[in-house]
């Protein structure tokens, strides 16, 4: 009966199409919406979102980064959990963010989302400088001088720099991990044009135009080592990086994050690397 009368009238046909469709958008996104109001109630974060990846993500990464380094998979998914096992930083993030002055713009518990690559590749390159240019609160900062630690007390020590315009920035970095890196504060470029050291792992994460990420690559062109892996942090908005792979005959690859229980859509990591890695 109401088939029959659905079909003798189009205008009714279309609002009832309407209402069908209408519930598929929820079907596929209403976990997001639940994330979004508890995000607003619960996190703190305006800016530089944190969460974890998915499962699925995770082992695309682990992937991801194995074949560009020819690491063993499980070896690449074990510094993951490395990472994510390691109490005495989270302890130190969550102690350093209750402590600051901006701990009402802060979230407490340290999640890693695509920095857990960043923590693998360090770990696996055994790099002697590391650059971040861009280090907000400085939860990069801690990745990256938790796993120059690691491989210093396994005989390979390395040096980090995060380079931010912002004087406040960085506040998460303290205690032991200034043993392995700081932080120049200033304009970015000009921090990397002072830098006289071979660059073994280029992070990308300061102004997002693409214009100043792009010189930024063109400034430590001629600074990185042969087996330096440049990642990008602005990867999934510009395509800036791939570029300049092109430009120097680099090979570039790119991971997209799945954030889990999280509105943000997540962002990525750009990889530039050469056949030159030797691990």
């Amino acid at each position: 009966m109401i088939k029959s009368i659905i079909k003798k009238f189009p205008p009714l046909r279309y609002v009832v199409s309407v209402l069908y469709r209408s519930r598929i958008p929820f079907w596929y996104h209403g976990k997001t919406f639940k994330s979004i109001f508890k995000w607003i109630f619960i996190n703190k974060e305006t800016t530089n979102f944190t969460y974890p990846i998915t499962e699925m993500n995770k082992k695309y990464l682990a992937s991801i980064i194995s074949e560009i380094t020819s690491t063993d998979y499980k070896k690449v998914y074990g510094y993951f959990e490395e990472l994510e096992n390691n109490k005495e930083l989270f302890n130190h993030i969550v102690k350093f963010a209750k402590n600051s002055d901006r701990n009402f713009v802060t979230d407490f518990t340290p999640l890693y989302g695509r920095r857990i690559g960043w923590y693998a590749l360090t770990r696996i390159l055994k790099p002697k400088v590391v650059v971040e240019t861009g280090v907000e609160k400085g939860l990069g900062s801690c990745v990256l001088t938790s796993a120059l630690e690691k491989n210093a007390n396994e005989g390979y020590p390395g040096y980090y720099y995060g380079t931010d315009i912002n004087p406040d920035a960085g506040f998460l970095l303290g205690d032991k991990y200034l043993n392995y890196g700081k932080i120049l504060y200033g304009d970015s470029i000009t921090s990397l044009k002072n830098l006289n050291q071979n660059i073994d792992l280029f992070i990308n994460d300061s102004d997002h135009s693409a214009d100043y990420e792009y010189d930024e690559y063109i400034t430590i062109k001629d600074k990185i080592s042969d087996k330096c892996v440049i990642l990008g942090d602005n990867s999934h908005c510009t395509t800036k990086l791939l570029e300049f792979s092109l430009l120097t005959n680099r090979k570039f690859v790119f991971f997209k994050e799945e954030p889990e229980n999280h509105w943000y859509p997540g962002s990525g990591i750009g990889i530039s690397y050469t056949d030159k890695i030797k691990v």
